[in-house]
């Protein structure tokens, strides 16, 4: 036999309780009939009763498990790709201590609240590459996170179509996985020098993909360190500055009925977005058999609740007058 509530400290308590209660109740009883001729014995029969029960309600309540079964159970989950821009407005300071930083350490977090969902990581810039692909181990993906940086992929502008065009490609591919939710979470400022994102939206939503866009930076925006100094503007000769752009990443949120979040210096909706992506219906990515023991705690419950009836419709007489 096995407990399925093996709370000790809990029965003990409940246990001495019992025990002085009834030391109370016996102390009272004898005082108040002291003059009458007590059944000394009859009186011990209602006290091993009670006991008795007591006992038996205890046990139900630790949940006596015997004998054991084989259960199927499926596992149901989501296929989340999260693609993270690397370019190099992503090192801006405008979001302490880094606009990168900050997402790596939010992502970490972000990742805990899916155990049970199959997440992949692009990385990308000019040019979109595949970091980790689908996978439930949550140990990889916080390695790979915790390697993230602007040095990765090359550096000549930012692309929004390469990653979301990855994962699409990833998803229609993935034969064998009865999923229900397919999305992206797409992490970037926003400033989008690639083609339009008309078409991948389009084709995103016949998908059925959503895209949950994490805009990251502030409207005041700021230069962008490199090395000891900051990226100079080509064309005009001062430092470069980078704004977040919302517009791209809610044109591609809103076409494949996903949302816009933001990360900035008045706005922090990372439990938004894990609260939406939460509220999404997983499909079945497989089945397992597990051993299952089954809970008798039912038979003992009603035994002692028989007694405690018996002991109030037919109660004993401990005093002869």
């Amino acid at each position: 036999m096995i407990w399925a509530y093996p709370d000790y400290k809990l029965f003990a308590i409940l246990g001495g309780i019992f025990t002085l209660l009834y030391i109370i109740y016996l102390y009272r009883y004898w005082t108040i009939n002291r003059r009458l001729q007590v059944e000394k014995r009859r009186l011990f029969t209602k006290l091993v009763l009670r006991t008795l029960y007591f006992l038996l309600f205890l046990i139900a309540l630790a949940g006596p498990s015997i004998g054991s079964s084989t259960k199927e159970i499926k596992e149901e989950g989501k296929d989340i790709f999260i693609a993270v821009d690397l370019s190099q407005s992503m090192n801006a300071q405008d979001i302490g201590p880094n606009r990168l930083q900050r997402v790596k350490f939010e992502l970490k977090n972000l990742i805990k609240s899916f155990p049970s969902d199959r997440i992949g990581l692009i990385i990308f810039s000019s040019e979109a590459y595949m970091q980790c692909p689908l996978t439930f181990d949550q140990n990889v993906l916080q390695l790979y996170i915790d390697g993230l940086n602007t040095g990765l992929v090359p550096n000549s502008g930012t692309d929004l179509n390469g990653p979301l065009r990855m994962a699409l490609d990833r998803f229609i591919n993935d034969e064998g996985q009865e999923v229900k939710s397919k999305s992206v979470i797409l992490i970037s400022d926003g400033e989008n020098f690639g083609d339009d994102l008309e078409d991948i939206g389009s084709q995103l939503n016949d998908a059925g993909v959503k895209v949950f866009a994490l805009g990251i930076g502030t409207d005041q925006g700021s230069t962008i360190p490199r090395g000891n100094g900051v990226i100079i503007d080509p064309s005009t000769g001062q430092p470069a500055e980078t704004k977040i752009d919302r517009a791209a990443l809610q044109q591609v949120a809103s076409e494949t009925r996903g949302q816009y979040f933001e990360i900035s210096d008045q706005t922090q909706e990372l439990g938004d977005l894990t609260a939406a992506l939460e509220r999404l219906e997983g499909g079945t990515v497989g089945t397992r058999q597990i051993e299952t023991s089954s809970n008798k705690y039912f038979y003992f419950l009603l035994a002692g609740l028989i007694l405690s009836l018996l002991d109030m419709i037919l109660p004993i007489k401990t005093i002869k007058l």
